[in-house]
């Protein structure tokens, strides 16, 4: 297929899988037509990029499912002068998402193989607002913070303290929180009076390994 074949690709996805689902930010909707999906994953499987489903990349970790990527980055309400952190580059596809829309985004993987992969790709396809860093994400980047906004792509058994702590004031968090099994999309509002949770349905993620998620080798 040719690029022009994956661009129409892309049109489609957004139209059936994300627009018609009711994400309507159009920031958000351009930047999912923009962003090559394909590039962020195993070149066999490039014939199912745009599926509507999550795809494996390697080191059991997955690129999520568009729609997923769209819900959560239109709940980070991003302005183009935002601070955004992620935690959980995997692919670095949601990464290149937050580069089209905010003014800086940091990324932290605690795998370094996959990390590694992610920047030659970016890199690739020139974004120039993305630091990466090989860590725990659960203890956020404290030198960087305050971040107007922060994003976790991996379930976690409760949210991170660090993480609410390195939230500017008006900031927003968005983090899937469960159980192995499934996780509640959720939103974390810090304001004057404090923390304020929003809930916004059912989801599945791989586990957030680190000193404030789930502990390695096990969910207990």
């Amino acid at each position: 297929m040719t690029e022009d074949d994956y661009t129409a690709m892309r049109h489609r996805m957004v139209e059936t899988q994300i627009a018609a689902r009711g994400v309507s930010d159009p920031r958000v909707l351009a930047a999912m037509k923009k962003v090559p999906r394909h590039r962020f994953i195993p070149s066999t499987l490039w014939d199912q990029a745009h599926g509507d489903y999550p795809l494996p990349i390697g080191e059991d970790q997955t690129i999520s499912q568009p729609y997923i990527v769209a819900l959560m980055t239109e709940m980070l309400e991003l302005k183009d002068t935002d601070r955004v952190l992620e935690i959980g580059t995997g692919s670095g596809y949601q990464a290149a998402i937050l580069a089209e829309l905010a003014a800086q985004v940091y990324t932290i993987d605690r795998v370094a193989s996959l990390l590694a992969q992610a920047e030659r790709i970016l890199a690739k396809l020139g974004y120039t607002n993305i630091k990466t860093r090989v860590g725990d994400g659960t203890l956020g980047w404290p030198e960087e913070m305050p971040f107007e906004a922060i994003i976790v792509t991996a379930g976690a058994p409760q949210v991170p303290r660090p993480l609410t702590e390195q939230l500017a004031l008006g900031g927003r968090l968005v983090i899937p929180v469960g159980d192995r099994w499934s996780q509640t999309l959720t939103c974390v509002r810090k304001t004057t009076e404090g923390l304020k949770f929003e809930y916004h349905g059912g989801c599945r993620f791989v586990r957030l390994i680190g000193e404030h998620g789930w502990q390695e080798g096990g969910w207990l």
